[in-house]
């Protein structure tokens, strides 16, 4: 039950869309402050771009001069674009090196099966360029979409129904399974954010259509918070707004992506198996039904640089995901497939099965050597 009395009141952080940050913002409202600015996503998405790259660089078709490795470059990077889109790879990253809490794909083995949905802490969903959070906070979870005016409660009784409605949208939806920072429930608690986006829950659950924000609330000389990349904001505004900052939209968006693009790189793929032995072809199943038992989605990075969601069974060996890309994107010599950070070579297994591999619901990146 929420607390009325003193400095006992939950308030809930909901960021509002700004730009193509959703990634952002869908981090900060899932730990509940503003933790995570543009800049540093984007240094977290160059240094795996360095990772990914260095690996590439151990070539013998030139190295760093090879043709492969030379238009890695000019493609741009896979983990931030030039709106600003953040990989799930940088929001996991950031995640754990700044809490050590790490965010499997719900599907990944052994996840669902070791606890009810209900028990976890919170989500980040995401479908396309769009990421949003849900967050478990005083016994109730609440979606925070930053694309919504305000939080959302979800019901215990509805939340397995909400996610699995998610992912037969064409969500791919991530947890956390350990105990998230604690929610706000004082006055000096709500300096970690920008006052207009703290919400009284108290005023959410009676669904007052004139819910106190932190900007409104008449008994707190909230400060101005803080901007998106950390420092004091001038300007404070009393209602709910999406741009209160002292900086231009042209600004905000060079600051987000100016470290990527200082040095252009691409994450790419290796899976360096050194076999030149011909390869029996793997005969690539009919893509299953989304509604299927077993199936799950693997996003890729093919090696011609176009990005694709594909359904397979569980069941299906990663040999089979290694036929798929090369019937998509044929090319010539040997085809290394990675994916997780650090980049995890899959040549290994291609025997394995996608369930005992742990790649439901992954991001692939190929590349032919």
């Amino acid at each position: 039950m929420s607390s009325t009395s003193g400095d006992e009141e939950y308030w809930i952080y909901h960021e509002r869309q700004e730009l193509a940050l959703c990634g952002q913002h869908a981090l900060n409202n899932l730990v509940q402050a503003c933790i995570f600015a543009p800049g540093n996503l984007s240094e977290i998405a160059h240094q795996l771009d360095e990772m990914e790259l260095a690996v590439m660089a151990q070539n013998n078709e030139g190295g760093t001069r090879s043709k492969d490795y030379i238009q890695r470059l000019q493609e741009g990077s896979a983990n931030v674009d030039e709106q600003g889109n953040f990989s799930i790879e940088v929001l996991r990253a950031a995640l754990m090196n700044q809490y050590g809490l790490e965010l499997p794909n719900i599907r990944e083995e052994g996840v669902k099966d070791s606890m009810d949905v209900t028990q976890m802490e919170g989500f980040i969903c995401n479908r396309d360029a769009h990421w949003f959070a849900i967050r478990f906070i005083n016994g109730r979870f609440w979606n925070l979409n930053s694309t919504a005016e305000r939080p959302e409660q979800i019901s215990h009784f509805k939340l397995a129904t909400e996610i699995e409605g998610l992912q037969n949208s064409g969500y791919s939806v991530f947890c956390v399974t350990k105990a998230l920072p604690p929610p706000c429930t004082s006055k000096a608690g709500r300096e970690r954010g920008k006052a207009e986006y703290w919400w009284k829950e108290e005023d959410l659950v009676k669904g007052k259509s004139n819910a106190i924000t932190g900007a409104s609330d008449p008994w707190a000389k909230v400060g101005s918070g803080v901007r998106l990349d950390g420092k004091p904001s001038k300007v404070q505004k009393a209602e709910v707004a999406v741009n209160t900052d002292n900086m231009t939209e042209d600004e905000l968006m060079q600051f987000a992506i100016a470290a990527s693009l200082e040095q252009t790189t691409a994450l790419t793929s290796t899976n360096p198996s050194g076999s030149e032995e011909k390869k029996e072809k793997v005969i690539v199943p009919p893509e299953p039904a989304d509604d299927q038992a077993g199936v799950c989605k693997i996003q890729f990075r093919l090696p011609d640089g176009k990005r694709v969601i594909r359904r397979f069974l569980k069941g299906d060996k990663v040999s089979i995901v290694y036929g798929f890309v090369e019937e998509t994107s044929p090319g010539q010599g040997t085809l290394e497939l990675r994916c997780g950070f650090p980049p995890k070579d899959l040549a290994s297994c291609q025997d394995s099965t996608i369930l005992e591999s742990k790649l439901a619901g992954e991001m692939i990146q190929g590349r032919y050597t």
